[in-house]
């Protein structure tokens, strides 16, 4: 998020926080980060990309919201509604467009390779904050 305005986004995260948790440590918790990251972004800091997916999670704000409202754009309306998949789930969904994608453009990967890379990228995305 470098070159953002994380001035505009501290106050956004922490309007929502005050609207929703009683305190820095709950909102936190719920978010599955340390208060000192939350209290991070509440003080215009960066942090990692990671941890803004965490955030918008605990505030139930749409993915991608932090990046958005720190390039000026509209904050979630509060009545925005998030649906939490079922992580099993969405690995599996991963996992079936990575497959159709390298059958697709990679014919010569064994069934073994495309299993490991779909794998990889489900790992990844989760360790992300993705899915």
């Amino acid at each position: 998020m470098s070159t953002r305005d994380l001035e505009r986004l501290a106050k956004a995260v922490k309007a929502a926080r005050l609207a929703q948790y009683s305190s820095r440590v709950a909102a936190a918790q719920a978010a599955g980060i340390s208060k000192d990251t939350w209290k991070r972004v509440e003080e215009g800091e960066e942090v990692r990309d990671g941890s803004y997916s965490k955030i918008e999670a605990a505030l139930h704000w749409p993915a991608g919201s932090c990046e958005t409202i720190a390039a000026g754009g509209p904050e979630p309306a509060g009545d925005v509604k998030v649906t939490v998949l079922d992580p099993d789930e969405v690995d599996e969904s991963v996992r079936d467009v990575v497959q159709l994608a390298a059958i697709a453009t990679t014919p010569n990967l064994t069934g073994e390779e495309i299993k490991a890379l779909s794998d990889r990228i489900a790992k990844d995305l989760r360790r992300l904050g993705k899915i």
